[in-house]
């Protein structure tokens, strides 16, 4: 009774379990099809199975293929001859050919019958006509008896005036034995390939698997937290190393980014707590301490300033974004740069006399450019406001463009007291200022602006140390450079 009420359970589990594997076995399959190492291997498989293919293809047309048309051509030209001899001296001429035939036949291999209407041999080396061969033209390949021994022959029949027929053919015994051990050979051949062809599959396989498990390594320790990860190169230089190389690039280029953001964020909370908590503490003390509404609208004002360069910074913090994102170069068109020099010369000329410095202006009456009027008019002035900036009383700023092949060069030179070395390469950074320029005004955005421009335009901004002073040189691409570069 307890083995026959367990009995349907054990049915049911098994039913379970089978269905189980067949599941997985489904789940399995559909993921090996999914793998792009599979498919790689098996296009890799069916590529070599089928040009060795065709290759045993061609070596059987080449071969056996050969000794058949041969065949043809042999009998064919037989009978082109043997009519002719017909046409000119009817059976009595045909008899006596086919027989030197058969005499000088040194291969033995001519078959020849010539009989009558009522089926009687009257030449050739056959003793009855094969049974098969019916049809007037039509080619035969059948069993045959000659001289008491069974062979295989191809034959061509022909019907001839007076009732008589005539059979054409070559014995193919020994040919027919060598097409099979070819075709046998090369159809071994066929299977060694395919073995050889699943094999390097296989091995394909998995030197993609491994190719790509570095990268996948690599990614999980990113997606993981662990940014000092890198693809490992092999030192082959293959492809799979350049691909490497590039994404090693790109994780340094993030990481470099990610520090940029860190900095950034420290440098923006860092600047702006200051005028925040100026502009609170002053509102703070007008609110406890001023004696008349003059003395509190004058706190307000001054907060208000505060809060101005606030929204200032941000804006330029925005306008850097938006210049480095590329969203202006919609509006990029033709612009003359020597209004855009000569009207931030205009700009500052009063700036620099009253601090004491020359505004010295050079460049031609007509430049042509290619971009954004209004950018090309921020960098230009922001160059020319750290010029004048930092110069000193007595000292010369000197501001010069011209055309340069595919583009135009912007420089401003001044007399000041230069970049330090260490420096040279950060003052493009935001909000990064050197030790000279702690204390004066600015946000440490003028020249991250100038170098998002510059790159915008498809040029450069650099920095060259003069001795004294400092010459900042702004490249514009032109029209066709930007257009070969997009």
């Amino acid at each position: 009774m307890r083995a026959t009420c367990c009995a349907p359970r054990v049915r049911n589990a098994a039913s379970l379990f089978r269905r189980l594997i067949e599941s997985a076995a489904g789940i399995s399959t559909r993921r090996l099809l999914q793998s792009a190492g599979v498919r790689f291997a098996v296009i890799y498989a069916v590529l070599l199975s089928a040009s060795a293919a065709a290759l045993a293809l061609f070596l059987w047309w080449s071969t056996a293929g050969l000794l058949d048309r041969q065949t043809e051509a042999s009998i064919q030209a037989d009978a082109q001859s043997l009519a002719e001899r017909f046409a000119a001296g009817q059976v009595a001429a045909l008899i006596v050919t086919i027989e030197e035939r058969l005499a000088q036949n040194v291969e033995d291999d001519a078959i020849y019958l010539l009989v009558d209407r009522t089926g009687r041999s009257l030449a050739g080396n056959l003793q009855h006509w094969p049974q098969g061969a019916v049809e007037n033209g039509a080619w035969y390949e059948l069993p045959i008896e000659r001289a008491g021994a069974r062979s295989l022959a191809v034959v061509e029949a022909f019907t001839l005036p007076g009732g008589f027929r005539l059979l054409i053919g070559r014995d193919v015994q020994v040919r027919a034995q060598l097409r099979t051990l070819l075709t046998d050979a090369l159809l071994w051949a066929l299977l060694v390939v395919l073995v050889m062809a699943t094999a390097g599959a296989l091995v394909v396989r998995s030197l993609f698997r491994r190719a790509l498990a570095n990268v996948s390594d690599t990614a999980i320790a990113i997606a993981g937290g662990n940014f000092t990860q890198r693809v490992r190169l092999t030192g082959r230089g293959d492809e799979f190393d350049q691909l490497a190389e590039t994404i090693n690039d790109m994780l340094n280029r993030m990481a470099r980014l990610m520090e940029g953001v860190r900095e950034v964020s420290n440098a923006i909370a860092h600047d702006l707590r200051t005028p925040i908590t100026r502009a609170r503490a002053r509102l703070e003390d007008a609110a406890e301490h001023a004696g008349s509404a003059a003395e509190l609208r004058s706190a307000i004002e001054r907060a208000i300033t505060d809060l101005d360069d606030i929204v200032a910074v941000f804006q330029a913090l925005l306008r850097i974004a938006e210049i480095e994102a590329g969203s202006r170069r919609a509006a990029f068109a033709t612009v003359d740069v020597a209004p855009i020099i000569a009207d931030a010369a205009e700009l500052y000329e009063a700036v620099a006399e009253e601090k004491g410095v020359a505004l010295l202006v050079e460049g031609p009456d007509h430049l042509p450019s290619y971009g954004d009027r209004e950018l090309i008019q921020q960098a230009v002035v922001n160059l020319l406001d750290n010029a004048v900036k930092f110069s000193r009383p007595g000292s010369t700023v000197r501001l010069s463009a011209k055309a340069i092949q595919h583009g135009v060069e912007i420089s401003v030179a001044d007399q000041g007291p230069g970049i330090p070395e260490a420096d040279r390469e950060r003052v493009t950074e935001r909000f990064f200022r050197g030790e000279t320029a702690r204390h004066t005004p600015g946000s440490g955005l003028g020249l991250a602006l100038v170098q998002a421009v510059a790159q915008l335009h498809g040029g450069s901004l650099r920095l060259i140390d003069t001795a004294p002073g400092v010459t900042g040189i702004l490249t514009l691409a032109g029209h066709e450079e930007l257009a070969a570069r997009a």
